[in-house]
């Protein structure tokens, strides 16, 4: 039998779904699992992105064009404007999904070999998508201890060698949640500018914000013809599954072997379009109330969480998710016990491994991304099952 290849050997697993298979056969035994491991928002999408597919009059689903439709690309250059980034619509290329994008800006922008900086814990499918592009990930550590603050300058330049090409920024953060200063991005400008990196900046939490520290995008660093901006719809009208992203660039090298890799991939949804072209416009005040929901989220299940025995997590000041550290050794043994053994009236939680965000091995063992997408109902009933599921767990290996 032939071997596979070393690229699909060296490929992590999810932490995010990784578990997935545990979850299914406790729903296949009638078991509620309250599902805290995926940043999946449960609230509506906008009515009028439903209404623009349920209106489709045309009677062939064509392909678009491979940087996407002009109406869909001058919407999201309204919507930047609103924000006070200038972005015509020419420097956007519509991606199937935030994640399209990353792969084709490590695609366009690095060889095989050539390295790039991450900041630990970070987003698992970058990691992914560094494995799948043939570059190596170096890192600089982010610590629970100090609410995962961006690393000093110092910990980016002892990171950088003659392969380094770019860093990578998600701004507010996920897993951490961790919105970046106006002080912190300009000390990473300047090392951008020093060594001539890339800096990809992903910024698809924006609008979920909670701090009094605005949301300062890399566009408005001052230095253009680095950034790459990674953008999606998914979480910020509810629309993971439309898969429409983007990648924005006034760079116009990077534009051009972006659109190779578009064109080669032939084009984005068609669907997806539609509906995210309808949401852009004239969706202020839902943005308004999902902000506002999610905000109380976080306030609540922040709040509870910590007042679980032995459990520590800081406040996030943007995107719905939050690492906590669990009196646990080993996380991943809990989360997986929750899914096979723990049950309380028939119901248990799911939660992400942190370590499967981290790079080094060893660091994130006993932590847990947590996605408070849950209406705050459901969320104080995961706080009851996690203090339950811990209390029992630990007494069992004490």
């Amino acid at each position: 039998m032939p071997d596979i290849s070393k690229r699909g050997i060296a490929m992590p697993s999810s932490p995010i779904r990784k578990l997935a298979p545990l979850s299914g056969n406790a729903k296949s035994q009638g078991v509620k699992v309250y599902h805290l491991n995926i940043g999946q928002p449960d609230l509506p999408s906008p009515k009028k992105a439903l209404d623009a597919v349920r209106s489709i009059t045309r009677t062939t689903l064509e392909y678009s064009p491979s940087e996407g439709y002009q109406s869909l690309r001058e919407a999201l250059s309204r919507y930047y404007s609103r924000l006070g980034i200038d972005i015509p619509q020419q420097e956007i290329i519509v991606t199937t999904g935030g994640s399209e994008a990353i792969l084709f800006a490590f695609l366009a922008c690095l060889d095989p070999g050539d390295e790039i900086i991450m900041v630990e814990p970070c987003y698992a499918n970058y990691i992914s998508m560094a494995v799948a592009a043939g570059i190596k990930v170096k890192t600089v550590v982010s610590r629970i201890e100090d609410s995962f603050a961006l690393p000093s300058p110092d910990e980016f330049e002892k990171a950088i060698t003659p392969a380094t090409t770019a860093i990578l920024l998600c701004n507010p953060s996920n897993p951490g949640g961790t919105l970046y200063t106006k002080d912190e991005l300009y000390q990473l400008r300047d090392i951008v500018k020093k060594h001539q990196l890339f800096l990809f900046s992903d910024e698809v939490y924006r609008e979920f914000v909670y701090s009094n520290e605005p949301f300062l995008s890399a566009l408005s660093l001052g230095i253009e013809q680095n950034v790459v901006l990674i953008d999606s719809v998914s979480k910020r009208y509810s629309e993971c599954g439309i898969r429409i992203g983007a990648l924005i660039s006034r760079n116009p090298q990077v534009r051009a072997a972006v659109m190779k890799f578009a064109q080669a991939r032939l084009s984005p949804p068609l669907l997806g379009q539609i509906a995210a072209e309808a949401s852009i416009d004239g969706t202020e005040a839902y943005s308004r109330e999902c902000f506002n929901e999610y905000k109380a989220r976080r306030d609540f299940f922040i709040e509870h969480l910590n007042k679980i025995p032995g459990v520590f997590s800081p406040k996030p000041e943007g995107a719905f998710y939050t690492i906590a550290s669990l009196p646990v050794d080993d996380a991943e043994d809990f989360c997986r016990w929750c899914l096979t053994s723990f049950r309380d009236n028939m119901e248990t939680i799911m939660m992400a491994p942190a370590a499967g965000f981290y790079c080094t091995p060893g660091l994130g063992r006993n932590q847990v991304r947590l996605a408070y997408v849950l209406n705050v109902k459901d969320l104080g009933r995961c706080i009851e099952l996690l203090a339950k599921a811990l209390e029992e767990y630990n007494s069992i290996n004490r």
